[in-house]
């Protein structure tokens, strides 16, 4: 293994953070809640040295090929494809993936998660598949990293959990957005109490993606819900967890996929409302609503950007930027570190929150009808 210091390895991320400005470091403190931003977001790059796999040569395998290796202390060893000359090209679209070493490429799954040189797999394959490749892995013992949406349904997740525990391997969702800095951040804000009482959240995610045929296909899984959604959703869930009530409206493809959600959510003295689509492009904002202050997020939320805090007396109303480079990375680092602890979960996004999450989209599917094949 070519890896075994990462002090030169690449940028180390969490450098380029400006510091918290102090009217956000005071209003925490005040609330009994300091917050040391080293501490709460270590850099990848000293996370152990993980040898990663990537199941699956599509888009957003390439671009965990791009981060972890460039911005964390981990390296990819190996990709898989149906096709090996996909996975070979995806080799070399990043040429550094390996940290000087040679990737291997698959021309099978079933090769994949038997090379004896993947420490870890990340599964990147549509939706439809995400169970079954899940399950391939951590039968041939691998621990996983599953993109988002974990899998299709809360009962193809709970297969996949189930088959975790029995073996004792280790399981994730790679919902990236819950491990970047400027969500830690807002995460210890609201539960601080710096805020307040959260009283509302808001979350819009539209893409422009109709002409991407797997989300036109109910066969791959495909409509907003699971590619969009699950990232308003899952900001709600980590800030107030599962809701009591849930009413959803939304629109359907003529395949029968949806195009368009908006989802109502109550909670014991709070709301909260989240929307996604694909039809057109909003502005991917958040925002969440305290008693004594509210929170920002601009455009792209659920990625690296800036985090603003506005309190009640309408003077004070800093900005934080929490752009970085990347953003893979952090979920990366987030499974080094647990393998290296002996954990089969994380405790940032443990199964349990993954579950309601997926528990919550099945009941936004069941009132709008969305309905998979086989289901």
């Amino acid at each position: 293994m070519a890896r075994t210091d990462s002090s030169a390895l690449g940028t180390r991320t969490t450098e380029l953070l400006p510091v918290l400005p102090g009217e956000i470091t005071a209003a925490l403190a005040d609330a009994g809640s300091p917050f040391d931003l080293a501490r709460a977001v270590p850099d990848p790059q000293d996370a152990p040295v993980l040898r990663w796999g990537i199941l699956g040569a599509g888009h957003i395998a390439g671009t965990f090929a791009r981060d972890v290796p460039a911005y964390s202390s981990g390296l990819v060893t190996a990709v898989g494809s149906r096709d090996a000359a996909r996975a070979r090209a995806l080799i070399e679209a990043r040429p550094g993936a390996g940290g000087g070493e040679a990737v291997r490429a698959h021309g099978s799954y079933e090769a994949l998660v038997s090379d004896p040189g993947v420490d870890a797999v990340y599964v990147a394959t549509p939706h439809a598949f995400h169970a079954d490749h899940a399950l391939l892995a951590l039968e041939a013992g691998k621990p996983v990293l599953v993109e988002k949406a974990f899998a299709r349904s809360a009962a193809e997740t709970r297969r996949v959990l189930d088959a975790a525990r029995r073996r004792g391997l280790f399981a994730m969702e790679a919902m990236w957005m819950r491990f970047l800095p400027g969500q830690v951040l807002v995460r210890a804000l609201a539960a601080g109490g710096a805020l307040g009482a959260i009283e509302h959240v808001r979350a819009d995610h539209f893409q422009s993606l109709l002409q991407v045929e797997r989300l036109t296909r109910p066969d791959l899984a495909g409509g907003a819900l699971l590619d969009l959604g699950v990232y308003p959703l899952s900001l709600v869930h980590s800030l107030l967890g599962a809701p009591l009530r849930v009413a959803a409206v939304g629109r359907l493809s003529e395949a029968g996929v949806d195009l368009d959600e908006v989802v109502g959510l109550v909670y014991p003295g709070a709301t909260a409302a989240a929307a996604s689509g694909m039809g057109a492009a909003s502005g991917t904002s958040a925002e969440i609503i305290g008693s004594r202050a509210r929170v920002a997020l601009a455009g792209r939320f659920y990625a690296p950007t800036t985090v603003q805090v506005a309190w009640d007396d309408g003077g004070r109303r800093p900005a934080w930027d929490g752009r970085v480079p990347g953003g893979f990375q952090f979920e990366a680092a987030e499974v080094a570190r647990c393998l290296a602890a002996g954990a089969t979960e994380s405790a940032l996004l443990p199964w349990a929150a993954t579950l309601e999450v997926m528990e919550l989209m099945d009941e936004v599917r069941r009132q709008i009808g969305v309905v998979y094949p086989g289901e």
